[in-house]
């Protein structure tokens, strides 16, 4: 039976429209009937050297296949950021500021550390560390957990032991890169902002010797200097008024005790001089009595009655002892008697208001001169002032900076996190209990998954004919 004879007698099918293969193709193509095992060693030896061709290779490799263990670790990045402040007496304010690793949209700390621990440079330094050739350490496998700061590692070795001794390494090599990187990028800030620093010094030196050349040269100290003695100008200006009233004051009670005792002042001393003297005063005592005595002899006796001259020689020569004793102490007027308490009392306020006014006289002078040097000084010493506080002004602007830069770069040195955030250790390396390779249950459930693929590929092939017939009728009918 032909297969047109086994077509519907719809239409006559030629072999052109079927398209069928040429002859000598048309068993390979078609194959032979479902019922012909004769096919059978054929179809077996196929399965055979496909099976063999499966399962061989398998047998091979867990049969010749070292085990490898595997580590995990994982790694966090805390994602919140640092400041500080610190404020310095008498120099300003000093802050640091580090912020959030994640803050930055167009960069990932997560890849950076990464692409940072499948570094050539890291990687060396791990294999070194675990006694090993870099390429036997391999690379390790980092995993990156979406929306999280979690960075999970994964490192083989050839034991537990070995393995978790290569992701010990593998960390210590990269928190060792990360310092370097870090101390690197501090000492470029350094070395960069030195200059600067150098600079401030340089400003705050020549400010500071310009201020004490000034300080020499003038004798002020600050502007403040200047300003006390300014007020201590004006302070003397009110001790002179001050004086100069009192003087007037003085003046004035002097002349009114002259006008009273009809003495000037140093008569007036003279005068208290001689009535403290003993002396003086005994001699006035005898020209007293010699007085009394003439007064007596002549209302007894005659002018020129011997007891008259012999008293009145006697009241001569106590007048005359008395005016030269006067003389010595000063008193060059008329010989005065014992004073009275009012007269010498007067006398007395006279001769203290007289030197009071004197001295009043001369402290105003002293005054007066003193008054006109800090004048004459101030005047000098204005325009040096007024240097020394625009000095003044650009040394504290100056030192203000450079205590600035310095407090920059000192507290630059706290935010080491700036360009490396802060990355903990989560997991540390662990100690595996079996081996991640070979793994035996699913290479066997592989060469069962070809095995059974090789055996529906080869019921395909059996039963090929019946199938290609079926759809060559099929598109007969539509046609």
């Amino acid at each position: 039976m032909t297969l047109q004879d086994s077509l519907p007698l719809q239409e006559p099918l030629t072999r052109a429209k079927l398209k069928l293969p040429r002859p000598g193709w048309r068993r390979i193509a078609l194959g032979g009937s479902a019922r012909d095992l004769g096919r059978l060693p054929r179809y077996a030896g196929i399965c055979a050297l496909g099976l063999a061709g499966i399962w061989a290779p398998i047998t091979g490799y867990l049969k010749t296949a070292a085990p490898v263990f595997a580590t995990q670790m994982s790694l966090i990045l805390p994602g919140s950021g640092s400041a500080s402040s610190v404020n310095l007496a008498e120099i300003g304010q000093a802050s640091s500021h580090a912020n959030s690793a994640f803050s930055s949209n167009s960069i990932s700390p997560t890849e950076t550390y990464k692409r940072l621990l499948m570094a050539d440079r890291v990687l060396a330094d791990a294999a070194s560390r675990a006694g090993v050739a870099p390429s036997e350490l391999g690379k390790p496998k980092i995993e990156l957990v979406d929306q999280t700061a979690f960075i999970h590692i994964r490192l083989t070795g050839p034991a537990p032991e070995a393995a978790q001794a290569r992701g010990d390494a593998l960390l210590a090599a990269f928190f060792d890169e990360i310092d370097r990187l870090r101390s690197d990028e501090l000492n470029s800030r350094q070395t960069g902002s030195l200059d600067a620093i150098h600079d401030y010094q340089a400003s705050v030196a020549k400010t500071r010797a310009d201020i004490d050349q000034l300080r020499t040269r003038s004798g002020l100290q600050s502007a403040t200097h200047y300003d006390s003695l300014r007020a201590e100008a004006n302070a003397l200006q009110s001790r002179v008024d001050t004086a100069r009233a009192a003087l007037g004051r003085k003046v004035a009670a002097v002349a009114e005790l002259q006008q009273r005792l009809g003495l000037d002042p140093a008569s007036a001393a003279a005068v208290l001089r001689v009535n403290t003297d003993s002396t003086y005063l005994a001699l006035l005592d005898s020209l007293a009595e010699a007085e009394t005595e003439l007064v007596q002899a002549r209302s007894q006796y005659g002018a020129q009655h011997p007891q008259v001259r012999k008293a009145r020689a006697a009241m001569s020569s106590a007048r005359a002892e008395a005016a030269a004793r006067g003389a010595a102490l000063g008193v060059t007027a008329a010989l005065e008697q014992a004073l009275d308490g009012g007269r010498a009392e007067l006398m007395t306020d006279l001769v203290r208001q007289d030197s009071e006014r004197a001295g009043l006289e001369a402290e105003l002078v002293a005054l007066e001169a003193l008054l006109t040097a800090q004048r004459a000084r101030l005047d000098r010493l204005g325009p040096d002032a007024a240097r020394l506080e625009d000095l003044q002004r650009d040394f504290d602007v100056a030192e203000a900076v450079f205590a600035s830069a310095i407090a920059r770069t000192q507290s630059s040195k706290a935010d080491v996190y700036a360009s490396y955030p802060l990355v903990q250790v989560l997991e540390d390396p662990t100690l595996p209990d079996r081996p991640t390779s070979p793994r035996d249950k699913l290479a066997i459930a592989a060469g069962g998954a070809a095995s059974m693929l090789l055996l529906f590929a080869l019921s395909l092939g059996w039963i090929r004919r019946k199938i290609i017939t079926s759809l060559i009728r099929e598109k007969g009918t539509t046609t």
